[in-house]
């Protein structure tokens, strides 16, 4: 009975975080691609793409690894007493240690922009304050999925921030602030969604007393034992964000511009990424509790599920995009300017669809025994992330620098699944996975006839034709590749919530 209850949460709570997510997107999709690109330069672009990655990268590395320590360790804490109060203490902690070491190092880092980005050196200041309100954002968010409330702190992320981040975008474009007024409106805007967070985790949590940390709460070897672990997921947690350094070296060799062009076919390529915010986020709870109890047959069901699920999705959303992607293009203002990033739409969707797929593999890894493997793991994807980025960003350009992101994570999930199935027994791949690749390639095979076929028929040079074929075009593809998904029961999970909701009807 409890089993099925608290599927049933996940499920609820996973559905309406994806609608925020979705939400957001939608917000983010206007925002992105009818306001930035009208009303900013691609170097102001690259400006606010550098300084969000860069805090939150630097935020990750606050976190000191806590955030999968409050996940993990929950369970071994009544009621949670005492474990929220370390979720604040503990990236403060990190946030005193990265304030440190920006102001010894601030004349390098500036100094290292200053040539091809001399924008961006020029607002570092304000990089501190937005790294605090990023890292207590994700604070409250981790707090409130271990009391299995994610929905509002997704509301607040994925809604309240690119609503309040538009209003900058339009007060900017229309000249009622300049361009000082807009990064502080920017910036501002991650602040005010962290009080949201707060002021929401306190209302579920009971009140202040929750961060209360009592003598009895703890005992030396629990400490212990989450001291270890917090300190080897600190470069595990950096290690999932490893697409953000992208941004960060395009910045210091190739200069705002092109990281702009990157941040647009980024946003782009990102939305594939969207339903595993919310399905990962509430599903980690469960896989923790299921590790802890020793129950692998549970573990190997969830990953299987989870994993299936989300390439079925991933790579529907990425289909989408892609068959589309000429249109988008040609709508957007400037478009122009952005179609260089096309490569970099392709290379990062399939880093994406990887990353969406496999990264259960990872929450096993991590809840664990052996979660000290983490740390190697990650840092064999960082290292190799950072190398090839600097070589690949010289050859390719921004193509080079998603190129770098796919190839390291094709490394680190190739090390890590091969690790969690020989010592754990644990295997997330399912036949659905062969169908699911199977269909997709044969999706892609009825784009190129279209395309080649089909589009000459209909576009005949007006955005009014455009638009017609590319409806059109998505409407049968997506059709099809639906129906086979179907027909092919590559889910029969998805093939009885279409059965039910057909009789719902």
């Amino acid at each position: 009975m409890r089993c099925w209850f608290i599927m049933g949460v996940i499920a609820r709570q996973s559905i309406k975080g994806a609608l925020a997510n979705y939400l957001g997107v939608a917000i983010g999709f206007v925002t992105t691609f009818f306001v930035v690109t009208r009303m900013l330069t691609t170097e102001e672009v690259g400006l606010t793409r550098v300084m969000v990655d860069a805090a939150t990268l630097f935020a990750c590395l606050a976190q000191l690894g806590s955030s999968s320590s409050v996940v993990r360790f929950f369970p071994h804490f009544k009621e949670g007493r005492g474990i929220f109060g370390l979720s604040l203490l503990v990236p403060l902690a990190g946030f005193l240690l990265f304030g440190l070491a920006f102001l010894l190092f601030h004349e390098q880092i500036t100094a290292t922009y200053v040539e091809r980005s001399p924008l961006l050196a020029d607002y570092l200041y304000m990089l501190p304050a937005v790294t605090l309100f990023m890292l207590y954002m994700t604070v409250f968010e981790t707090n409130a999925s271990v009391l299995m409330r994610i929905t509002v702190p997704k509301m607040v992320r994925e809604v309240g921030v690119k609503v309040m981040t538009l209003v900058a975008y339009l007060l900017y474009g229309y000249r009622v602030v300049d361009l000082d007024g807009f990064v502080w409106i920017f910036c501002g805007s991650y602040g005010i969604a962290m009080l949201l967070d707060f002021f929401y985790l306190v209302k579920i949590g009971g009140g202040l007393r929750m961060f209360r940390i009592e003598r009895g709460s703890l005992n030396r070897d629990l400490l212990g034992q989450m001291l270890r672990y917090t300190l080897l997921m600190t470069v595990t947690i950096l290690a999932g964000n490893v697409p953000l350094m992208s941004s960060l070296f395009l910045g210091a060799k190739t200069g705002l511009a092109l990281t702009g062009v990157y941040t647009i076919a980024f946003y782009i390529a990102n939305v594939v990424e969207v339903p595993y915010r919310s399905l990962g986020a509430i599903s980690r709870p469960v896989i923790a509790t299921a590790v802890k109890e020793g129950n692998w047959a549970e573990v190997n069901r969830l990953g299987r599920q989870v994993s299936l699920h989300q390439l079925l999705v991933s790579t529907l959303i990425f289909y989408v995009i892609w068959i589309n992607l000429d249109a988008l293009f040609a709508v957007i203002p400037n478009g122009a300017d952005y179609r260089g990033g096309a490569g970099v739409v392709l290379i990062l969707g399939l880093a994406k669809v990887l990353n969406s797929s496999l990264s259960i593999g990872t929450d096993v890894l991590n809840y664990s025994r052996y979660y000290a493997l983490s740390l190697l793991l990650a840092a064999v994807l960082t290292v190799g992330a950072i190398l090839l980025n600097i070589r690949l960003i010289e050859f390719w350009g921004i193509d080079g620098a998603a190129a770098a992101t796919l190839f390291s994570y094709a490394l680190y999930f190739l090390l890590l699944l091969s690790f969690i199935g020989w010592r754990l027994k644990v295997s997330i791949f399912s036949a659905g996975q062969l169908k699911v690749l199977a269909i997709m390639g044969a999706g892609l095979g009825l784009n190129w006839l279209w395309t080649n076929y089909v589009t000459p028929l209909i576009a005949t040079g007006s955005m009014a034709s455009l638009l017609t074929d590319a409806a059109l075009k998505t409407l049968v593809l997506t059709a099809v590749v639906v129906a086979v998904t179907l027909t092919w029961r590559v889910s029969p999970t998805v093939n009885r919530m279409v059965k039910k909701t057909s009789h719902i009807q």
